[in-house]
């Protein structure tokens, strides 16, 4: 069975803020659940331009082959300003906003289910926004759904579409960052 594994990077960075985890380790655990070896996995996320040193040389080592990295491929989409008013002080404000990550993620869940690349997706995403997509692949074109998340945060509208549920907090002995 080919598996596609696509992730919203934004996404498992808030789980990663309270739990730091490991994407290699991350990547050996859903391999592991999956029964076998990943055909594809893509990382995507929105990044500041231009992007750090620090941002770069992660990037780039998320798409090392192991045993250095995890071996994704990265799609990299810009930063949005959002021109606000601060509600206590109500000076302007300007904050950065992801861009198209969504969008992209998407038509990526379509493009691959039409192009015949998965049998089986599994998607690191919380947002119900991809419901559409997801609905789509497996009443239409017959493909197998998992999601993986936190407890905490996973849209129960993908989780009603999952043939498998993979909660990150049953993971997180095999997964934790070491250090």
């Amino acid at each position: 069975m080919k598996t596609v594994w696509i992730i919203d990077a934004a996404y498992l960075f808030s789980y990663g803020k309270t739990k730091p985890f490991d994407y290699l380790k991350l990547k050996d655990e859903i391999e592991r659940l999956n029964g076998g070896p990943l055909h594809e996995s893509y990382y995507l996320n929105s990044t500041q331009e231009p992007a750090s040193d620090a941002q770069n040389a992660f990037h780039n080592w998320i798409k090392t082959a192991p045993p250095l990295g995890p071996k994704f491929r990265v799609q990299l989409y810009r930063l949005k300003n959002m021109n606000l008013v601060c509600p206590s002080c109500k000076q302007p404000v300007v904050r950065q906003m992801q861009k198209g990550v969504d969008v992209a993620i998407a038509t990526l869940i379509i493009k691959l289910a039409a192009q015949n690349v998965y049998d089986r997706l599994i998607l690191s995403a919380g947002d119900g926004d991809f419901e559409d997509a997801i609905s789509y692949v497996k009443s239409e074109l017959h493909k197998e759904f998992w999601v993986s998340g936190s407890q905490h945060n996973l849209s129960p509208d993908l989780q009603s579409y999952a043939d498998k549920v993979l909660w990150l907090e049953d993971m997180a002995g095999a997964i934790e960052k070491q250090g």
